[in-house]
C-alpha cells in the first residue's frame, strides 16, 4: 500500500461522477496515482451522495464498510453531498473517517490530502469554508466525465429553485453557470477524443446562465456548441425546469440536427393542489402546451419525466389525477420515486404522513401504468431506421441506444452480431419491449 495511491469511490448521479473525475484529475496533477481497489490505496475518497434517505444509507453502509476494513496507516475521505450538510453527524456516525470535504470545494482535494499527510493520528479534519463557488473552474481540469461514446458535461451547479421537498439548494448552494467559453472548449476536447454524444448537465439546465445575466441561456449555449462544434453528432439535454422550456429553446433544438429531439423534464406531479404543496409549477396547461409545442415542431420528440408519490397530503384522488395525467401526456419514458422526509427543507412542516406502504404500492401502480405507456410509444418504433451508438457488445450480441434514451437511465436497441463500441451502427427496429427495442443491423 503506497501512500500516495489513491482511491476515489463516486455515489449517485452524473453530476457527482463529474466532480470524482475533476477530483482525479487534480490528485494526479499534484503527483497522486490512480488506483481502482480501496484495499490498495493510502487514501480512500468517498465522493458521496445525500440527496434522499436511500441515497444517505448507502454513503453511510460504504463509509462504514470502509472504515470497519480501513488498514494502518490508511486515509479515508468523506466528500460529497452528505458531508455538505451533515458534517458532524458523518465523523460521529463513522468514527474512522478522517477527513470532511464538502462539494462545492472538491476542487481543494490534494490540499486537504496533503494536509492529512502531515497531521497526527485520530484527528479529524474539517475542510469546509464558506463560499459561494459550486461552480468549480480549475484551470486545465475537465468538468465532464466520459463513457463508451457518451461524455456528460457539467454547464452548472447549484439551483435557486423553491421546491419543497429538495434539499439541493441547501447542499449546492445557489446556481452558478460555467462560462460559455470554457464548456465550449471543453466540448472540442470531447469531440477530438472520438466522443459522439454530449451530454448537458446541471440541477437545471434550464436556468443556465440566469447569474450571468444572460436570458435564455440554454438556448444560446446550444447555438454557439452547434456552431462551434460541428463535428459532435449528438448533443442531448438533460434536467429542465418546467416553465423553462421557452419557445427559443423548442426552435433551436427543432432547427440544430446535433441536438437530439430528447427531452428530460422533471414534473413531479400531475396534480395542482399537490404541485403547490411542493412549491412547484403547477400549471398543468403550461404543461400540456408546452409538449403540444414540442411535439408539433419535433413530431418525433422523446419525453422523459419524473415523479413523486406519497407526498405529504396526496390523496387517493391526486393520485389517480398523477395516474390520469400520465395516461394523457404519454411520456417515452418516467421514473418516480416515493416521498423522501427531508429535515430543513420546505415540507418539513409537513411531516410524513403518508403509510409507507401506500407509497410502496402507489409506486407499483404508477410504474406499471407508466410500462403500458412506454410499451405502446416502443412498439409505434417498429418498422423505423435508428441511428444506435453502440455501448456495449459479448456473447453475439450488440447493445446500443438510440436518441431516444439517455444514458443509463433509458432503454436499449438490441441487435445480434458484433459492433465496435463508441460508433453508429444504422438498425431497423422489429421488436418492442417496454423499455428495449430489438432490431437488425442494415450497415
Amino acid at each position: 500500500m503506497n501512500k500516495n495511491d489513491i482511491c476515489i469511490i463516486s455515489l449517485g448521479c452524473a453530476k457527482n461522477i463529474v466532480d470524482s473525475e475533476s477530483m482525479g484529475q487534480v490528485l494526479q496533477r499534484d503527483g497522486y496515482r490512480l488506483v481502482a481497489e480501496p484495499k490498495k490505496a493510502g487514501v480512500v475518497v468517498v465522493n458521496t451522495c445525500g440527496f434522499i434517505g436511500d441515497a444517505r444509507d448507502e454513503s453511510y453502509t460504504i463509509l462504514g464498510e470502509l472504515a470497519a476494513g480501513k488498514r494502518k496507516n490508511q486515509l479515508i475521505i468523506a466528500a460529497g453531498c452528505l458531508t455538505q450538510r451533515y458534517r458532524e453527524e458523518v465523523a460521529s456516525r463513522i468514527p474512522g473517517i478522517n477527513g470532511i470535504l464538502g462539494t462545492r470545494r472538491w476542487m481543494d482535494i490534494a490540499q486537504v490530502v496533503r494536509a492529512l499527510q502531515r497531521q497526527k493520528p485520530g484527528e479529524t479534519l474539517y475542510h469546509l469554508p464558506e463560499t459561494p463557488d459550486s461552480g468549480g473552474e480549475v484551470e486545465g481540469v475537465l468538468r465532464a466525465t466520459r463513457q463508451a461514446g457518451s461524455a456528460y458535461i457539467k454547464i452548472a451547479d447549484g439551483c435557486r429553485r423553491p421546491c419543497a421537498f429538495c434539499a439541493i439548494p441547501l447542499i449546492k448552494g445557489k446556481p452558478v453557470s460555467r462560462p460559455t467559453d470554457s464548456i465550449i472548449h471543453e466540448a472540442r476536447i470531447l469531440q477530438e477524443s472520438g466522443v459522439k454524444e454530449l451530454v448537458l448537465i446541471a440541477q437545471d439546465t434550464t436556468d443556465y446562465g440566469s447569474d450571468l445575466g444572460i436570458a435564455d441561456g440554454l438556448a444560446k449555449l446550444l447555438e454557439q456548441l452547434t456552431s462551434e462544434v460541428p463535428d459532435m453528432p449528438w448533443i442531448r439535454v438533460m434536467y429542465a425546469y418546467p416553465g423553462y422550456v421557452t419557445d427559443r429553446l423548442i426552435e433551436v433544438m427543432a432547427t440544430r440536427p446535433q441536438i437530439l429531439h430528447y427531452l428530460d423534464i422533471p414534473l413531479q406531479h400531475g396534480h395542482p393542489d399537490t404541485l403547490k404543496r411542493m412549491k412547484r409549477p403547477h400549471n398543468l396547461g403550461w404543461v400540456r402546451n408546452t409538449l403540444t409545442k414540442m411535439r408539433t415542431a419535433m413530431p418525433d420528440m422523446s419525453i422523459r419525466s419524473t415523479f413523486i408519490v406519497g407526498y405529504p397530503g396526496e390523496t387517493d384522488a391526486e393520485f389517480q389525477a398523477l395516474l390520469d395525467f400520465m395516461e394523457e401526456l404519454k411520456l417515452d419514458h418516467a421514473g418516480a420515486f416515493p416521498f423522501s422526509f427531508e429535515p430543513g427543507t420546505a415540507s418539513e412542516s409537513l411531516g410524513d404522513p403518508v403509510p409507507l406502504e401506500v407509497k410502496k404500492a402507489r409506486l407499483e401502480q404508477l410504474m406499471l401504468t407508466q410500462e403500458q405507456i412506454s410499451l405502446g410509444c416502443n412498439q409505434a418504433q417498429v418498422g423505423r431506421t435508428l441511428d444506435v451508438l453502440v455501448e456495449g457488445v459479448g456473447d453475439g450480441i450488440t447493445l446500443g441506444r438510440s436518441y431516444r434514451d439517455a444514458p443509463e437511465i433509458d432503454g436499449l436497441v438490441i441487435t445480434a452480431g458484433d459492433a465496435e463500441v463508441g460508433q453508429f451502427i444504422k438498425v431497423k427496429v422489429n421488436g418492442a419491449m417496454a423499455h428495449d427495442l430489438t432490431g437488425t443491423r442494415l450497415d
